[in-house]
């Protein structure tokens, strides 16, 4: 089981960040040529990892690979793009649109277990897969153990927060 540090300011840094968010998008949505309200959207993002890797997916439905870019820069990975509405004939008379477009930006801090080189990214069906490797020195590994007494020798399973732990 690993244990967790208490931060008693986590949340309020959570509500400090939903409202930086919500002040840095477009209050007001301003109408185009088509009369369709354009403002700022957040593909959902699933951010998942296991013993040898980080995954990030990005649901990007209706988008080309050249509609967005993808970055890691000092240990942040940035995904920004735009999903632009394209009407179909000028003689659609539009009653409702439930689908945003306009431009995106998401950042996400990668933790210092976690490796931009070597990162692999795919695109299909919509969905944008990034998985990051991580450091061989952070990933778990067994450590044996000999004594005196035992003919055989016993292992057991380390995982970095017990190495690091035990370093100090």
């Amino acid at each position: 089981m690993t244990i967790v540090r208490y931060d008693p300011f986590r949340d309020l840094r959570t509500l400090q960040e939903e409202v930086n968010r919500l002040f840095s998008s477009n209050l007001t949505p301003s109408f185009g040529e088509e009369g369709i309200g354009r403002g700022a959207w957040n593909p959902n993002v699933d951010i998942y990892e296991n013993k040898d890797q980080i995954v990030l997916e990005a649901e990007l439905p209706g988008m080309k690979r050249e509609d967005f870019d993808l970055s890691v820069e000092n240990n942040v990975i940035t995904l920004r793009g735009e999903r632009h509405f394209e009407k179909k004939d000028e003689a659609d008379n539009y009653h409702r649109v439930e689908r945003a477009y306009g431009g995106f930006l998401r950042s996400f801090t990668l933790p210092n277990s976690v490796s931009g080189e070597g990162a692999i990214a795919d695109y299909r069906n919509g969905v944008l897969r990034v998985v990051l490797p991580k450091k061989e020195e952070t990933k778990a590994r067994r450590i044996e153990i000999k004594s005196e007494g035992d003919e055989e020798p016993k292992t057991i399973e380390a995982r970095p927060e017990t190495v690091k732990a035990a370093a100090r």
